[in-house]
């Protein structure tokens, strides 16, 4: 199938593309809080051929002589993913061109791309930052000992890419990572989830993270949450809040799960919100 070329939006000083590193499959059976068949037919009005797929994107970060990865996708692990590394070099960079990899938090389609199949750092030059209580949640071993047999998959999959990375891992304090990018601190999915903010004069992008997995149905229903939320309650708060404030300030918003365009306005829509992907 064939897809339109990579979208990018000039933030100052800044061009931030989207991505893709394919798709995860899913079901609408992990969302609580809405009946799924209510789930498929929002899906299904949204022009959504295949309901429960979740796309997965990331983020390339370039200007000031910086190159950014937000993100690095699943990598392929799991038969999910893996079209990153393809996608970077389409748009003219290679691994060792990446000096940053700012990580939203540590689920496998999020980090699943940073380790070659013989577990070495893909970005061996870039410096990876990631939240604090990140990285307290994937070290706790009374969590691992908790866990599924899944979730332990995960746990460690953390704990080795952290391993690899440790002599260029960098923990976000809440300053700028560099100027006019600062973090955003929004728990709840996992305890250190955190978004990425550009400012510029008049423009703003701010990249969500997983703010929203299924984006038509949890922007017209905040309250709906997906089994991967660490915190279902906090998310939900964390979530109704966002939106919010992207309507307010008529923000353009980046999410890892939104789809291919990658950019996108939340729009007040009965009593609810509305994703709509604008073309410029």
């Amino acid at each position: 199938m064939n897809h339109p070329p990579f979208t990018s939006r000039q933030i100052g000083d800044f061009l931030v593309t989207a991505l893709s590193d394919g798709n995860m499959s899913a079901s609408l059976d992990l969302l609580s809080g809405i009946e799924t068949a209510d789930a498929g037919l929002i899906q299904r009005s949204a022009g959504i051929a295949e309901p429960g797929n979740i796309h997965i994107n990331c983020y390339l970060i370039r200007g000031q002589g910086r190159t950014i990865l937000v993100d690095a996708g699943a990598g392929g692990l799991n038969n999910v993913g893996g079209l990153l590394k393809r996608n970077l070099g389409a748009a003219g960079v290679g691994p060792a061109d990446v000096d940053t990899v700012l990580l939203t938090h540590g689920h496998p389609d999020h980090i699943g791309g940073l380790l070659d199949a013989e577990g070495r750092p893909v970005y061996k030059h870039a410096e990876l930052y990631l939240h604090p209580l990140e990285a307290e949640y994937w070290r706790d071993d009374e969590r691992l000992k908790m866990a599924s047999e899944r979730g332990q998959r995960n746990f460690k999959l953390v704990r080795r890419t952290l391993e690899a990375y440790a002599q260029n891992l960098r923990f976000l304090d809440g300053k700028e990572i560099t100027g006019g990018i600062l973090p955003v601190w929004l728990p709840g999915h996992t305890p250190g989830h955190t978004g990425f903010r550009i400012d510029s004069g008049d423009k703003c992008l701010l990249i969500w993270g997983d703010i929203v997995h299924f984006p038509h149905i949890q922007s017209a229903h905040p309250a709906v949450s997906i089994v991967f939320d660490c915190n279902p309650a906090q998310a939900e708060d964390t979530r109704k809040k966002l939106l919010e404030q992207a309507v307010r300030e008529k923000l353009l918003v980046a999410g890892m799960h939104l789809e291919r365009r990658g950019f996108a306005r939340v729009l007040m829509a009965d009593g609810g919100y509305r994703i709509s992907y604008p073309e410029e």
